[in-house]
């Protein structure tokens, strides 16, 4: 067998990337886009990109993404091949580490071509020494699928105080059933995990006013919703409630709220996610009308 060449791309060699025989079932490709370089106009970096090549062929390849400005990738997008220890190779010599965001058509489990295609990966990521984090549901809303009604049961507020919200953040950990906040939590502790949300919820390019606390008509804390925008468009950015208020069904009226807040906002799709464990929120997903439109794995 010919020598294995494992290096990253330079700029003009993204057809190295898109040349790899890849039939699109798992994986960024299920979203029908396109991979290019920042050279090209594209959102991925050159030498954040990777490729095992035998006889100037592409058998494997793997790219990380990163904001501009970023000095580490935060998550791994593509990673797919034709020989599976050529992947393995490549995740292990790459001096680049991220979560790997596995994308899959919903129920890919009950499709052999689409189970067999998702295994392969995992399997490589995890050989490499990747290990699964959680598996989630992509949801996604339309006005088609019609507006949920508010149940009336609470009252929202702006809160204009960070720390206000920090200080909610980290009660909503208490029991969280959120596998990466338990991760952070288990990691750095409650006040890390409630910064990080912090941050990415500053990081959402939505306006900060239209964070808000609930409570209930007699003034007391329920929890608080995030309605955003990320970089795709519209979207769920974070639904809490505090231990002492868990076990009505708060999260829904939560959900509910967020969805009217953007579909006034003229959202034509809201994205959203959840963990399949958390099966309240899954629930309350399904109650207020949000499909499953994709499922995704998290390996670390």
């Amino acid at each position: 067998m010919t020598d294995l060449v494992i290096r990253p791309l330079t700029a003009g060699e993204s057809h190295l990337f898109t040349s790899l025989p890849d039939p699109g079932l798992v994986g960024r490709a299920i979203l029908g886009g396109t991979y290019s370089t920042t050279d090209e106009g594209g959102e991925y970096r050159p030498e954040w990109t990777w490729v095992a090549l035998r006889n100037g062929a592409t058998v494997a390849r793997a790219a990380w993404w990163g904001e501009p400005g970023d000095d580490k990738p935060g998550a791994l997008d593509w990673f797919d091949f034709t020989d599976a220890d050529a992947a393995v190779q490549l995740l292990r010599t790459a001096p680049l580490h991220a979560e790997y965001d596995l994308l899959l058509p919903p129920g890919w489990r009950e499709r052999p071509e689409l189970r067999a295609a998702a295994e392969a990966r995992i399997d490589a990521a995890t050989a490499a020494g990747m290990k699964p984090l959680v598996e989630r549901y992509r949801y996604t809303w339309t006005p088609e699928c019609g507006l949920p009604e508010r149940p009336g049961r609470l009252e929202f507020r702006a809160e204009p105080d960070d720390e206000v919200f920090f200080d909610v953040l980290c009660r909503l950990h208490d029991g969280t059933l959120d596998a990466h906040d338990r991760k952070v939590v288990q990691e750095s502790g409650v006040e890390a995990a409630a910064r990080e949300n912090l941050e990415f919820f500053h990081w959402l390019p939505s306006p900060r006013e239209w964070w808000q606390l609930a409570y209930t008509p007699g003034g007391e804390l329920v929890g608080l919703h995030i309605p955003g925008r990320n970089p795709t468009g519209p979207c769920v950015g974070h639904i809490g409630v505090v231990p002492e208020q868990r076990g009505h069904g708060y999260a829904y009226d939560l959900l509910v709220e967020t969805t009217h807040v953007l579909a006034a906002e003229g959202a034509e799709q809201i994205l959203a996610a959840t963990d399949q464990g958390n099966f309240p929120m899954a629930a309350h997903f399904a109650k207020a009308g949000y499909p499953i439109t994709q499922e995704r794995i998290n390996l670390i």
